[in-house]
């Protein structure tokens, strides 16, 4: 039996752990404040792509708040997988996480937005034991605490370095295909990241400032005009930057994601609903300071990345 730690549980990390719960995995879920106690008291509440509602008890998994103190001893040094799930501003407290709870031939993948999560963790627990990933599940977090997996959609992982699974990666691979998470092994995941990190430039600080559902980018053409231009203009960073994109075809992939995750709320306009921080900085901001660093201008993703920030600071302005 595989011992799986979900270190943050929000939106998708709640579409893991009630997915994962369905196998004969021993879950673990890490979380803090108000979202550990619901954990911990209530379980938690999913409402699947199908309509049906499911709800796992908090004896069905062990459960912890991060920011109650370290981890415990009856977790701690036992996982054979941690998944980081959590915003891109925690991935240091998520980094000393994954190696608490993690055994010593544990592995850590990252399915956070953004870039250079796989890289920290490496630095920490090195490269033969991390994963990079990319999930591409759609999924949302109501004021009542209740997930929803608002669209399927696939996780892609693999080594940063190239090469067939292996180890725990193997057990993991099996497991999330018995949770019906869609795994796709992949050898090139510097592409992956990079293509999702396409999207969500795309998709995410355009529907925030809009105040949209993914689905308006399809049925209003000022709407996909902005997103569509910040999307090519980081895929120039990207393959300045040495990435193969291959043969994707923007516009495309573009139009399918939007189309198969049109009901849901991007994970920034929920920040933005709820006047949390956004991770605009690791999103448009990171394709304007990798712009910067390959000589590439990127006045689109820099606009984007200005408004949101005007937006998270205007509840501060009277």
């Amino acid at each position: 039996m595989m011992r799986i730690a979900i270190l943050g549980v929000g939106s998708i990390g709640g579409v893991l752990l009630g997915a994962l719960a369905d196998t004969d995995a021993e879950m673990v879920a890490v979380a803090r404040g108000t979202t550990a106690s619901e954990l911990s008291e209530i379980g938690l509440v999913m409402h699947t792509p199908e309509g049906s509602i499911e709800v796992v008890p908090p004896e069905d998994f062990a459960s912890f708040d991060s920011a109650a103190g370290p981890v415990p001893e009856s977790i701690h040094g036992t996982c054979a997988a941690a998944i980081l799930c959590g915003k891109a501003d925690s991935t240091p407290v998520l980094v000393q996480l994954a190696e608490d709870v993690l055994s010593p031939e544990g592995v850590a993948i990252s399915v956070q937005n953004g870039l250079g999560h796989a890289e920290a963790l490496a630095h920490r627990l090195g490269r033969s034991r991390v994963l990079g990933g990319s999930i591409t599940h759609a999924a949302w977090r109501d004021g009542e605490g209740s997930v929803h997996w608002a669209g399927r959609g696939a996780i892609r992982l693999g080594w940063l370095d190239g090469g067939a699974p292996s180890g725990a990666a193997t057990e993991l691979l099996a497991t999330l295909e018995a949770a019906g998470l869609a795994p796709v092994w992949s050898e090139d995941m510097q592409r992956v990241v990079w293509i999702k990190l396409l999207v969500n430039v795309a998709i995410n600080p355009v529907c925030s400032i809009a105040g949209v559902r993914n689905g308006a980018l399809l049925e209003v053409p000022d709407l996909w005009e902005q997103a569509l231009a910040a999307m090519q203009e980081a895929a120039v960073v990207a393959e300045a930057s040495g990435v193969d994109l291959g043969d994707l075809v923007i516009e495309d992939y573009l139009r399918q994601v939007a189309g198969a995750t049109a009901g849901n709320r991007c994970s920034m306009l929920q920040d933005v609903m709820a006047g949390r921080k956004t991770e605009i900085d690791e999103l448009c901001g990171a394709v304007v300071s990798q712009g910067e660093s390959v000589g590439v201008p990127t006045p689109r993703n820099a606009m984007l990345h200005a408004l949101v920030r005007g937006i998270q600071i205007s509840p501060h302005l009277d």
